[in-house]
């Protein structure tokens, strides 16, 4: 089996409390950045009231597992405050299916990329700084890596994705296992697989995932995995902000316990308002995060966006609420 195909290594910031994408989009170069939307007809049941940005921000050579090698830098801006950084490094040629693994999982153990990928979130941020209501950079983020593979040869096999599933072990690619292993081992933890027409495919796992499809402009299901992503991520950003504030609540409360001698003093007035203030932000920016895509019909880009709510949200112990 040979393939040709490349790997795109995300990395997912939270970098404040809201995005203006209409004036963020005035700070980016008009050629590099536009709003984006899925585009296959089932993408109707998606729902985007307010579609990302999509900026391609340069090309780097980076001496990566003992070659300099083009990396493709571009972003994904959210109004609810992520921006999703990609690297993108196409395969050189053609190659058999096990030199295709070890180049995808070696550019995806780089330690190149993501100091690659710091940089440019440092430079995309200062340059649309104005649009973005309260930055601050949060230590809260996400990796992720979709493999994919544009076109397969087999003289011996049919040119259809079950066939080359059949052909090749794809644990090593996805789980990172070295030994083969069972059928039955193979399907309980490779179960997320999604396929539309005869030549596409996508198999899900919560840190990486592979897409198959023939149309190299065809990128409909990177899109939702990203926005999956993304959604989940200001999920467990504010997740963890109200984990940090709680210990704070509670010194407040037990100081305004012992204030109760003192009766002209509302000794609890400011911590319930301390308390309602965040609550009411918190609610606010995770209803924004979660309608930010909605499903209304079971079509197939909605049944992978839907397993990948659940994938990352177990992964991460968030409920996969998004989806409803």
């Amino acid at each position: 089996m040979h393939v040709t195909g490349g790997v795109t290594v995300y990395r997912l910031f939270d970098v404040g409390y809201e995005i203006d994408l209409a004036a963020a989009l005035e700070y980016l170069a008009p050629s590099d950045a536009a709003r984006a939307r899925p585009v296959r007809s089932e993408a109707q049941a998606l729902l985007i009231p307010n579609p990302p940005i999509t900026v391609r921000l340069g090309t780097e050579r980076v001496a990566l597992l003992g070659q300099e090698l083009s990396v493709a830098i571009s972003a994904r801006i959210f109004d609810f405050g992520v921006v999703s950084v990609r690297a993108h490094v196409s395969a050189p040629a053609e190659m058999p299916w096990p030199d295709f693994v070890a180049l995808a999982l070696g550019v995806d153990a780089a330690a190149e990329i993501p100091d690659l990928l710091d940089r440019y979130v440092a430079l995309l941020t200062q340059r649309t700084a104005r649009a973005i209501v309260k930055p601050s950079l949060a230590s809260v983020r996400e990796d992720y890596t979709i493999f994919r593979i544009n076109d397969w040869q087999n003289p011996t096999s049919a040119p259809d994705t079950t066939t080359l599933v059949g052909d090749v072990d794809l644990a090593p690619l996805l789980l990172g296992e070295s030994r083969p292993l069972s059928e039955s081992a193979r399907r309980e933890l490779l179960p997320h697989r999604f396929s539309y027409h005869l030549d596409d495919l996508a198999v899900l796992t919560w840190e990486s995932a592979l897409v198959v499809d023939r149309g190299p402009n065809e990128t409909d299901v990177e899109y939702i995995v990203e926005f999956a992503n993304a959604q989940l991520l200001e999920l467990r950003y504010y997740d963890a902000a109200l984990d940090a504030e709680l210990p704070s609540l509670y010194d407040r409360i037990e100081s305004a316990r012992a204030a109760r001698r003192r009766p002209l003093r509302r000794p609890y007035s400011q911590v319930l308002g301390a308390m309602q203030t965040l609550v009411a932000a918190t609610t606010e920016v995770v209803e924004r995060a979660e309608n930010a895509l909605k499903v209304t019909d079971d079509v197939y880009l909605a049944r992978v966006y839907s397993a990948a709510l659940d994938v990352f949200g177990r992964a991460s112990g968030e409920p996969a609420s998004t989806a409803s």
